[in-house]
């Protein structure tokens, strides 16, 4: 429940502003999730959420070392370049690239600040990635999977 309130937060900040703890709550609720306003302050103590200037002024969540609160577009379109594969076994998460390109994707999935990654490490051509337990590894398999989609080349062995 938790892992998953947490990856619609993510989803939440990144697609729109989200400015107070309250919006956030009330669009999770909206979602159906049942949140109080210290569950979603907890999560954002966790997620280690920051607050970054928004376009229209004030201030908005975002993931933390995030450019300005979105991903750096340039990284997402080498690592969506560069993943040939996914999968996950156990609580670990391989991604094959292309050859000299996993240093990159890793970064910039390290750039994510995802909380179920425990860590992180790259090849040439392969990163492994450490998630708290299976079920985390396989939620951060589809991410990376959604986020470059790579939708029908998962495996699970």
């Amino acid at each position: 429940m938790k892992n998953d309130r947490q990856q619609a937060i993510m989803e939440l900040i990144t697609a729109s502003p989200i400015h107070t703890q309250s919006e956030l709550a009330a669009a999770l609720q909206r979602m159906g999730f049942r949140v109080t306003q210290a569950t979603v302050s907890r999560d954002i103590r966790q997620m280690r959420l920051v607050k970054v200037a928004a376009a229209e002024g004030g201030s908005r969540y975002a993931l933390p070392g995030s450019q300005s609160g979105n991903i750096n577009e340039r990284m997402i379109r080498m690592l969506r370049d560069s993943t040939l594969e996914v999968a996950h076994a156990g609580n670990m998460v391989v991604v094959k690239t292309l050859s000299g390109a996993a240093n990159s994707a890793c970064e910039a999935l390290d750039s994510m600040n995802w909380p179920e990654v425990l860590g992180s490490i790259a090849g040439d051509n392969t990163l492994f990635m450490v998630a708290g337990d299976e079920q985390l590894a396989a939620v951060v398999a589809d991410r990376i999977l959604q986020l470059t989609e790579q939708g029908g080349k998962k495996e699970t062995p």
